[in-house]
């Protein structure tokens, strides 16, 4: 073990490197401990349901709960409604054998170790804490900033955030500004595709969902939601948008997409997850340094 100086030239100052090795297992472990945590909790308080009360899983209970012949009865701000596309039913109808208590805490399980996989084990903790609301709820915007970074290197993931949110489809300006045609070609191929083989599957639901999106246009400002409508907003996203690609700030782009946003929650912040995980070295070094500074 390289031991330290102190002021006087004794070896016997903090070691440096011991102190964040503690902060590493201190911060790992946090991260750990909450998400066991909150995933107990949501499984303990998952039954009974009770519609209107924000409770855990008060997002995803829609995939789980919604008929498949009717998926879109209910609008925009109504209790357990369905707003995605099809084709993200279609893929989540397994997970919809279970029971809501099973599905809820597999569909937790997910997000946890999308979350983790984006921040890895020392910025969890913090993560966390920022996407308690999506995590509670469990909605798709987690796995939406995944789709951000994966994005980066495979384009066709932005089809997750059009087949599901669409208006954040937006940030697909960071290769037109670019001019990478191919991966703004493939987002569209990967995108058609999915849509047209759910369309065969399902044609009907594919009209009922256009219909759903046409009577939706003016309620981008609902019940506990920023007070901003997506008209407003839209110029702002894709000012944010171009920025970032002529500048090549890759973190910035979250930002732009949280701003194109069809509904702004609370929750939605969850987004800037991919804003972390494009910046993360940085973040974790700086993480670290404070941990480290307040251990010793």
């Amino acid at each position: 073990m390289t031991l330290g100086h102190d002021a006087t030239g004794n070896d016997d100052a903090p070691v440096e490197g011991d102190a964040k090795r503690r902060a590493r297992r201190l911060l790992t472990a946090t991260g750990l401990a909450l998400a066991l945590l909150l995933l107990v909790a949501m499984a303990w308080a998952a039954e009974p349901f009770q519609p209107d009360s924000f409770g855990p899983g008060h997002d995803a209970r829609a995939y789980w709960a919604v008929s498949p012949d009717e998926p879109y009865s209910a609008g925009v701000g109504e209790e357990s409604a369905y707003l995605y596309s099809p084709a993200f039913l279609q893929v989540v109808s397994p997970l919809r054998l279970l029971s809501w208590t099973a599905f809820l805490a597999t569909w937790t399980v997910l997000l946890l170790a999308v979350l983790r996989w984006l921040c890895g084990p020392l910025l969890f903790a913090p993560l966390l804490v920022l996407a308690l609301p999506e995590l509670w709820g469990g909605n798709v915007t987690i796995l939406m900033a995944a789709a951000i970074v994966v994005g980066f290197r495979w384009a066709g993931a932005w089809a997750l955030l059009i087949l599901t949110k669409v208006t954040p489809g937006l940030g697909l300006l960071w290769f037109l500004v670019r001019r990478e045609w191919r991966p703004l070609a493939w987002a569209g191929v990967v995108t058609l595709s999915v849509a047209g083989l759910s369309a065969v599957v399902a044609p009907g639901a594919w009209g009922d969902w256009f219909r759903l999106l046409a009577e939706s246009t003016g309620a981008s400002t609902v019940g506990h939601s920023l007070p901003i409508p997506l008209w407003a907003r839209l110029p702002a996203a894709a000012a944010v948008i171009v920025y970032a690609a002529r500048t090549e700030r890759r973190w910035l782009l979250p930002v732009g997409v949280l701003l194109a946003m069809p509904v702004i929650w609370w929750g939605s912040v969850a987004i800037l997850a991919a804003s972390v995980a494009l910046r993360r070295r940085a973040l974790e070094e700086w993480l670290l340094a404070r941990v480290t500074r307040r251990a010793t």
